[in-house]
């Protein structure tokens, strides 16, 4: 579908979110990749860091052997760096880390370590530049996701209703909230591109009740809208039972199982997209290569379930599913903050 060229026009959309990231003329900045990067990425925020007057360098690891008896897709668990020391430190030591694995940083083991450096990462998500030029983040955006942030911080309860079934409750005592808007300038955080979105990890035991994925909804490591519903029951945070008949519901059982490990049946995170410039359909328009499906999970209003790694209560595990969840309503403390999948003006 896409020439994998050098665009200006890309490296003009690279150059302004970093800029957002606050990068100084004559700052060390290291760029992360591995052997399986995207190469145009990967030099395209070179040129555009060199366009802003930093001194790039790069970090670049050999992408390791699949371990795992299943494809690893979309987990923001990067294992590239392999718990490698020197690696790490010199990340730990840089200004900026421009995230280019293929999985991203989000939830590596070796991200604490960095981030504790002072460094500030941003990971820039696999996908092809051309969604990534649609998706720059800007202030009115960042606005809203800061005062979802704040919101989230201080919620006791997070409810999630449908009139497809799904009646899930979360304890939000103990949970973590971060707010995603695209870019990060201050030390010690990490941001991905695209942004637009809010999450909570919450902390052990406290997801409860049933969860309906319906027909359209969207099963991000597969990259497929759903066929058919798919009815989660989920009880102290673990799903323990998956009912639905079709491709999309045996697909989930094979793969859940294939793990071998009762982690990838946990919650990760829950939350809920932001991003007004974020296209339901866009998942159509690329082919699976092209895409990483970030824009998906920010699409204004829908409710973004996750099973996982979710390192705040304890829990490490590559298996990872990321669901946008369309036709909710989204309830904090009682307040409406998504109405039958559309967000409420209650963010400023």
């Amino acid at each position: 579908m896409f020439a994998d060229r050098i665009e200006h026009k890309w490296i003009e959309a690279f150059a302004e979110v970093l800029a957002k990231c606050a990068v100084k003329p004559g700052e060390a900045v290291a760029i992360l990749s591995e052997t399986q990067s995207r190469a145009l990425n990967v030099h395209l925020a070179e040129l555009a860091l060199l366009q802003l007057g930093a001194r790039p360098f790069h970090l670049v690891v050999p992408t390791g052997r699949n371990p795992y008896p299943v494809p690893v897709r979309s987990t923001g668990a990067s294992e590239a760096i392999g718990g490698l020391e020197p690696v790490v430190g010199a990340l730990a030591a840089s200004g900026l880390v421009v995230d280019l694995t293929v999985q991203g940083l989000m939830h590596a083991r070796e991200t604490a370590a960095i981030l504790k450096g002072g460094a500030r990462i941003l990971s820039i998500s696999n996908e092809h530049p051309e969604a990534l030029e649609r998706m720059r983040p800007d202030e009115a955006l960042a606005a809203k996701a800061k005062a979802a942030t704040r919101m989230l911080r201080g919620a006791r309860r997070m409810s999630v209703r449908s009139e497809a079934g799904t009646a899930l409750e979360i304890d939000m005592a103990g949970a973590t909230t971060v707010g995603v808007w695209g870019w990060t300038d201050r030390a010690g955080t990490l941001a991905h591109w695209p942004g637009g979105l809010v999450v909570s990890f919450p902390a052990a035991g406290t997801v409860n009740g049933t969860l309906v994925l319906d027909t359209g909804d969207i099963n991000l490591t597969f990259k497929r809208y759903l066929a058919a519903p798919i009815r989660l029951t989920i009880e102290r945070d673990y799903v323990t039972a998956i009912e639905g008949s079709g491709p999309d519901a045996e697909m989930m059982r094979q793969s859940f199982a294939a793990w071998g490990d009762r982690e990838a049946y946990a919650v990760s995170h829950v939350g809920f997209g932001m991003n007004p410039a974020a296209r339901y359909e866009a998942l159509s328009m690329y082919g699976q290569r092209d895409t990483n499906g970030t824009e998906l999970r920010a699409v204004s209003g829908n409710f973004l379930f996750s099973t996982g790694a979710n390192e705040f209560a304890g829990r490490y595990t590559p298996g990872h599913f990321d669901i946008p969840v369309m036709g909710t309503d989204i309830l904090v403390d009682g307040t409406p903050v998504v109405v039958k999948g559309a967000l409420q003006d209650v963010f400023g």
